[in-house]
């Protein structure tokens, strides 16, 4: 009864209502933001008001719709390049103790390399390509979704697994029922972590070294002082890295539902 009135309640009208809190406090942050730039709390040349911002970013969608598309790319696939890593190590991992402890000091050790000077690093090596920029996204968002996916195989139900070895389950087997459907709650979380640390990743990758991207163009306009025009660039890569995680939550909620059904309630 609880499952059915929690779903009766979900109406319409609560789903447009839901958001209202964050769209009311972004209002006020905007509306906080124009009042300190026109009252003359800063100049804006250094920090422009919402409204030049808005303003390029109408005047130069052409230019920021071209250089997202750059962006984009580069990050869906560093994510999934990271993905495939992460989920391959942390198995490993997770089935070797041998593994665990030759593999999991190298790649914490791997996140305290400065992304800053690894990506023209990168570059030096691999050349003006695709393949640093990928590498660099990559290095970035692999390890929250190392941590998120070894733990959740961490945390298995022990009585779980007591009860296939009960039935003379392989090892293989019991992995496939029980513990891969455990890992997938942790393998998204990681990776609506990765999809913002992402981000960052491009941009530094952009900025050491490219023609093309949000990046780049953060970078040309810093230079040429067109600062409302940088602003705009930082606004789009913002509103993809959110657009980004709500398309992993969704894709959470439609692949494991039961990681969102409250306790005691049927799936």
């Amino acid at each position: 009864m609880s499952a059915i009135g929690d779903r009766k309640r979900v109406t319409p009208l609560t789903r447009l209502i839901r958001p209202l809190p964050a769209l009311i406090a972004l209002g006020a942050f905007l509306g906080v933001w124009e009042l300190y730039v026109d009252l003359g709390g800063v100049d804006p040349l250094v920090l422009p008001a919402p409204h030049a911002v808005a303003s390029a970013l109408y005047t130069d969608r052409g230019l920021l719709w071209s250089n997202l598309q750059t962006t984009a790319g580069e990050i869906l696939a560093g994510i999934a390049l990271a993905i495939s890593i992460a989920f391959v190590l942390s198995v490993t991992i997770h089935l070797s103790r041998t593994a665990r402890r030759a593999l999991l000091p190298l790649l914490i050790a791997s996140q305290t390399l400065p992304i800053v000077i690894v990506a023209p690093l990168l570059i030096l090596w691999l050349g003006f390509t695709f393949v640093p920029r990928l590498l660099v996204i990559s290095l970035v968002a692999f390890f929250p979704l190392v941590v998120t996916t070894l733990d959740a195989l961490d945390a298995v139900d022990p009585d779980m697994l007591k009860l296939m070895r009960t039935f003379d389950a392989s090892r293989l087997r019991t992995f496939r029922h029980i513990e891969l459907p455990a890992v997938l709650p942790g393998l998204f979380t990681g990776a609506k972590l990765a999809a913002v640390f992402s981000v960052i990743g491009a941009v530094f990758a952009e900025q050491a070294g490219a023609t093309h991207g949000l990046g780049y163009l953060l970078t040309i306009a810093i230079n040429q002082f067109l600062v409302p025009e940088a602003w705009a660039a930082v606004t789009v890569l913002s509103m993809f890295a959110i657009a980004l995680y709500a398309l992993f939550t969704l894709l959470e909620r439609r692949v494991v539902p039961w990681a969102h059904q409250p306790k005691g309630e049927p799936v």
